[in-house]
């Protein structure tokens, strides 16, 4: 059975490969099966925008599909980014970490907290949906540390571990991470679904 992950991010792609290993299925991206869609996020929601994209590769492709939306959320500035997190100004994820730490500067540590937040939806071609929500909870740090990871890892310190999520080890962050947090609670829906193609 074949699972297409709706997304062309090469750090996602990296991420969500690893994320539904534990899956007996196929993963495959859209450039793998010659798909280029560019599905508008423009939804007031996390859920929204996710559901538009999978619904649309769903019917595109005939498949299994998975996307996702998540954000990052900083208390300190109402929420913001939130579903804008990569929207949030123009250019590169250096220029809206730039950007972020701009507007927080001032604001002592305590409070700095914050939460990456991502959801993900399933979507059947026959246009059933099912969503899976996970978190992480952390602070906004003063300055990027670390080269691994994507978009704000390098500013979103994790206290309990003493770094940012991007001085975290690749497993580590797929244990914890907002990400790896949203696929394992859509993991059981999944192999349901994937093993229901299987026997249909």
């Amino acid at each position: 059975m074949k699972l297409l992950v709706a997304t062309q991010n090469p750090g996602k792609m990296r991420e969500l490969r690893l994320l539904l290993a534990p899956l007996d299925a196929d993963i495959c991206f859209p450039p793998d099966i010659g798909l280029h869609m560019d599905v508008s996020e423009d939804g007031d929601t996390y859920v929204e925008n996710a559901r538009q994209k999978a619904l649309a590769y769903a019917r595109a492709s005939g498949l299994l599909s998975l996307a996702d939306d998540s954000g990052l959320e900083v208390d300190a500035l109402d929420g913001a980014p939130g579903i804008r997190s990569a929207r949030y100004t123009p250019g590169h994820d250096l220029d809206r970490v730039e950007a972020l730490l701009a507007r927080l500067q001032g604001v002592p540590a305590e409070r700095r907290t914050a939460r990456f937040r991502c959801v993900v939806i399933v979507a059947s071609p026959g246009g059933e949906t099912y969503s899976a929500e996970g978190v992480c909870e952390g602070r906004i740090a003063f300055e990027p540390a670390g080269r691994g990871g994507f978009g704000y890892d390098p500013v979103f310190f994790l206290p309990e571990y003493h770094c940012t999520m991007a001085q975290l080890a690749q497993e580590e962050k797929n244990r914890i991470s907002h990400r790896a947090r949203a696929i394992a609670a859509a993991l059981p829906t999944l192999r349901q679904l994937l093993a229901q193609g299987a026997s249909g």
